[in-house]
């Protein structure tokens, strides 16, 4: 869940700054349409239509209340791999359907799915930086190196300008050892840029998607909301 909050907090928070932000649901699991407030039962287009053909990228966005649009997903999205297979360039569909809408936004920020497959491919391929969530409270850190091998096979092939800009720690105690241990490892091992400021372990971030909103707007005054706050202004200075 720490890359979809990161993904729809830091929407919101660099929509408080003033720039204009799409957010692209990429996981059929569509945590990051429930998260900002939208039903995918309720929808009659999606992302999946887009990928598909026959329907633009523009008629399927939606506004969420927080400010940034959406580019929702559905459950359906799960088949889509099997057909993008087929394209004759498949690693390139989601960078063709949101070029005719790139320009209108100075962020779009794409939530890929949690497996490292056709989808995740393609959202790295559409990409310019890649920013890698970090549950500091789990075994996440294991699977980094399989995402960065998987990051760097799409700069070898298919996107060669793709930076990494670093992890953001998430669900960060940094009184416990075992966070810390997490980070120090992280950053010797692949030498990684840990980004700052490490976005701490609250229940609030897991009470907002539950109301459709982020906790820039459940809890606007919480460390979280503020963490999440300075990460878009740093983004944003460059």
């Amino acid at each position: 869940m720490a890359k979809t909050t990161t993904v729809a907090s830091l929407g919101a928070a660099l929509v408080e700054l003033g720039h204009r932000v799409l957010l692209v649901d990429l996981d059929p699991q569509a945590c990051l349409t429930f998260s900002v407030g939208i039903d995918p039962e309720d929808l009659d287009k999606s992302i999946q239509q887009v990928l598909l053909g026959g329907v633009k990228a523009r008629d399927v966005i939606v506004p969420s209340e927080e400010g940034a649009d959406l580019l929702p997903a559905t459950i359906e999205l799960a088949t889509a791999e099997l057909s993008l297979a087929a394209e004759s360039d498949p690693e390139h569909v989601v960078r063709t359907a949101l070029r005719p809408v790139a320009a209108e936004y100075d962020w779009i920020i794409v939530d890929c799915p949690p497996t490292l497959g056709l989808l995740t491919v393609n959202g790295l391929s559409a990409a310019s930086e890649v920013l890698i969530p970090l549950q500091c409270e789990t075994l996440a850190h294991r699977g980094v190196g399989q995402l960065l091998d998987t990051i760097h096979d799409v700069q070898r092939l298919t996107n060669p300008g793709l930076e990494v800009l670093g992890v953001l720690p998430t669900l960060y105690d940094g009184r416990t050892t075992h966070a810390r241990a997490v980070l120090e490892t992280i950053a010797d091992t692949y030498s990684l840029t840990v980004l700052s400021p490490a976005i701490p372990k609250s229940i609030r971030f897991a009470e907002a998607p539950a109301i459709g909103h982020t906790v820039l707007t459940t809890s606007p005054r919480s460390a979280g909301a503020n963490a999440y706050r300075q990460l878009a202004t740093n983004l944003a200075r460059g």
